[in-house]
């Protein structure tokens, strides 16, 4: 098998039904799978998926409480050589699962991969290559992570260059709306680390690929759109919660275990540089 794409969901029966109906397109002529785990809905996701895409694997998580679980659950299911995840309130394109694989595979050096991403007005959202956020930036030089970062990747000046829709370079961080991960990475590093819940498990995913030595692409040849149909608001008590509670997991997993790592410095395996193709 060539690609599997995970689709995880949770009452949210329109979405995953639009979403699906784009990765069968995109699929169509495709080694690959589809596999939705259901955490659990009460909406009509279940007799949707059964009843329209009786192609689609579906598995139901016994534990609705975490993305993580769930999404670790398809993946143990799945047996592609490239695993998609991709969020059901987002459409990929025709070609979108084509150019990234292929993308992948003349990168050998790719551990992972985000495309363009788009909201339902055509307009590009900074999500789809990110640095760290501004907070955590802090927060990695308070514990003193940051020196696994190039300097440049740290300023203004960075962040403007970032910005620009159509160049593909390396990135940080790997969006959860839409990304491709290389199986045999995940056998390395492993999966979704289950400590962190709604926030932060791709900020930690994409910092294991990179200490293992891989590269986290930026693709913008193909695009999905994002319909953000559900966001918390960005000081409710919830995501406060998830988002200095994920900091807090990634402090007690890095600082501690870092020094025992015995990897190459990132700033010599992680050059920032312009791809052509």
């Amino acid at each position: 098998m060539k690609i599997s794409v995970i689709v995880v969901s949770y009452n949210m029966c329109a979405q995953l039904r639009r979403c699906l109906k784009a990765l069968t397109i995109a699929g169509e002529y495709l080694d690959s799978e589809i596999i939705v785990v259901d955490r659990e809905s009460t909406d009509l996701s279940v007799d949707t998926i059964m009843k329209e895409f009786p192609e689609v694997r579906l598995t139901i998580s016994g534990d609705n409480s975490t993305f993580s679980k769930a999404v670790n659950h398809g993946v143990r299911l799945s047996t592609g050589e490239y695993v998609v995840f991709i969020q059901p309130d987002v459409i990929a394109q025709k070609d979108s699962l084509a150019k990234a694989t292929d993308f992948m595979d003349i990168h050998v050096a790719a551990g992972g991969l985000g495309v363009r991403i788009l909201d339902t007005e055509g307009n590009y959202l900074k999500e789809s290559k990110k640095i760290l956020p501004r907070t955590w930036i802090a927060f990695f030089k308070l514990i003193g992570l940051a020196r696994q970062f190039p300097k440049s990747r740290l300023t203004e000046m960075f962040t403007y260059h970032h910005d620009d829709e159509f160049e593909t370079t390396e990135t940080d961080v790997l969006s959860n709306k839409f990304m491709v991960i290389r199986r045999s990475v995940l056998d390395t590093i492993g999966l979704f680390d289950e400590r962190f819940t709604s926030y932060g498990n791709n900020i930690d995913l994409s910092y294991r690929i990179r200490l293992a030595g891989h590269k986290n692409y930026y693709y913008p040849k193909t695009f999905v759109i994002d319909r953000q149909t559900v966001q918390l608001a960005k000081f409710s008590p919830a995501h406060l919660k998830s988002f200095y509670g994920s900091m807090f997991i990634f402090a007690i997993k890095y600082f501690f275990s870092l020094p025992s790592l015995h990897i190459k410095s990132l700033q010599d395996i992680y050059p920032a540089y312009e791809l052509k193709g």
